[in-house]
């Protein structure tokens, strides 16, 4: 319910600003025909500027650039020595987001075909339900209502993995896997159960071990200190996990304060806290090489592992891998209409203008009453990730290359865009992949959990970086 209602505001919301603007604001002749018709790299708007009026700092890196961020534009230089500001559609309109949500899917078969294949074999091979047992203690705490043994237990755990890594590809199938064999247990089809729930939540607040897409993109943009952000980005995460399960922990009366819980807890703390020792000896083109190497020689040594266990077994490895696959073709498709709803919702959202009134809005608020606007600069990642990934990176990058890769604001945004999952669209995907349309209190807690994981950012910016 609380999803449907998100998703009908979100439309509702950006067409009555749409319509606003253009009946009412000059210029916005074409806004209609863009929120449908339109193309990320159409130009909606352009103007000469004088040379004097461009900074200093736009016009050293139009050197090397042919386009660089200026405030709200993108500035080029013309042949005769002026310039050009002009912006671009924030995102496709309707009819290309939903070739994008299509192509999305698409992009997904085989991924998904190749991790739910190996899936299979582990499940034949009794993989899953060792690791299950192993889990247990855990997971059987803070997942009260599913069987000790059940598989979705090692699926989880293959999930959780997969993201401490940064391996997205990986688990996202193994996700999925999950929610699908929590569904089997689950006795209202339609409706999310509270295990569901719980895993969904954990999964959104996306805990992380490395940032090692951040840390490059960083190390791209010529920052001195690329690896600064690695402490703050796992602590922000870290709290956003805590925060989710507290308050599901709270919804569903579970006690946190379990011996098995509080063990685990601070057993992944010291995990933390001993990777932060390690990874501060490393130098910064050092860090995302250990961080690819160990993610994906873990993934090398799970296929491994499974194949071998799968031959122990004396089972067929191969046919295991072909049914499992098949499943990942099936599931592709499954949740191509839920992100066509989702990405429609917030490609209105973006292309109608309310996303750039509410970030004008809250800078508004910060200078009344003489708060640091610097967050501000900072604050469209925060708000974007939750929409979209690529939305979240474009503008952590865009206020890297207006503010400096350095500055207090690339700082922030880098953690803001490391401390929260794209929400909306895991979602689409996990809930889509087993039909739920009841997400119960799922949507409000992910939320939340972003929310803290904002607040952490900026105090943590503070600490860091002020």
């Amino acid at each position: 319910m609380a999803l449907s209602r998100i998703w009908s505001a979100f439309i509702i919301i950006a067409i009555l600003v749409a319509g606003i603007k253009f009946f009412f604001q000059p210029g916005q002749e074409m806004l209609i025909s863009n929120l449908f018709t339109g193309k990320n790299t159409d130009t909606v708007s352009s103007r000469i500027v004088d040379s004097n009026a461009v900074p200093l700092a736009v016009v050293s890196q139009l050197a090397d650039r042919k386009t660089v961020v200026w405030g709200k534009d993108k500035v080029t230089k013309n042949s005769d020595g002026s310039f050009t500001a002009f912006k671009l559609l924030p995102a496709n309109g309707v009819f290309e987001t939903t070739k994008d949500a299509v192509n999305l899917s698409i992009g997904l078969i085989g991924i998904l075909a190749l991790f739910m294949g190996f899936l299979s074999i582990a499940e034949k091979a009794g993989g899953i339900r060792f690791l299950s047992r192993i889990i247990a203690p855990f997971f059987g705490k803070i997942f009260p209502e599913v069987p000790k043994d059940h598989p979705a237990m090692g699926h989880m755990v293959m999930n959780f993995s997969a993201n401490l890594m940064g391996l997205d590809n990986a688990a996202t199938p193994f996700g999925i896997k999950a929610m699908e064999s929590l569904q089997e247990i689950n006795p209202d089809k339609d409706k999310a159960s509270n295990a569901q729930v719980m895993f969904m939540c954990l999964h959104a607040s996306g805990l992380t071990l490395i940032p090692t897409v951040i840390i490059a993109d960083r190390v791209a943009l010529k920052s001195q200190s690329p690896t600064d952000i690695f402490i703050p980005c796992m602590i922000a995460t870290f709290v956003a996990t805590m925060v989710a399960m507290l308050i599901v922990a709270y919804k569903q009366r579970i006690n946190v304060f379990q011996s098995a819980i509080m063990l685990w807890v601070l057993g992944i703390s010291g995990l933390f806290a001993g990777l932060i020792v390690f990874i501060n000896t490393l130098s910064a083109t050092d860090v995302p090489i250990f961080s690819g190497n160990l993610s994906n020689g873990i993934l090398v040594l799970i296929f491994l592992l499974i194949v071998l266990g799968g031959l122990y077994k004396k089972i067929n490895v191969f046919d295991a891998f072909i049914e499992g696959a098949k499943g990942g073709f099936e599931t592709a498709v499954k949740i191509i209409p839920y992100l066509v709803g989702l990405l429609v919702a917030i490609c209105l959202l973006r292309n109608s203008g309310t996303f750039e009134f509410v970030l004008d809005a809250i800078k508004s608020v910060f200078v009344l009453f003489g708060g640091d606007t610097r967050i501000v600069d900072g604050l469209p990642t925060a708000l974007l990730k939750p929409l979209s990934g690529s939305g979240a990176r474009a503008m952590m990058i865009d206020t890297m290359n207006t503010h400096g890769p350095d500055s207090f604001a690339a700082n922030l945004a880098s953690i803001f865009r490391g401390s929260a999952d794209t929400t909306f669209y895991i979602i689409a995907v996990y809930f889509g992949a087993v039909s739920i349309k009841n997400t119960r209190y799922a949507v409000g807690t992910m939320l939340l959990a972003d929310l803290a994981g904002i607040i952490t950012s900026i105090i943590l910016a503070y600490l860091f970086f002020s």
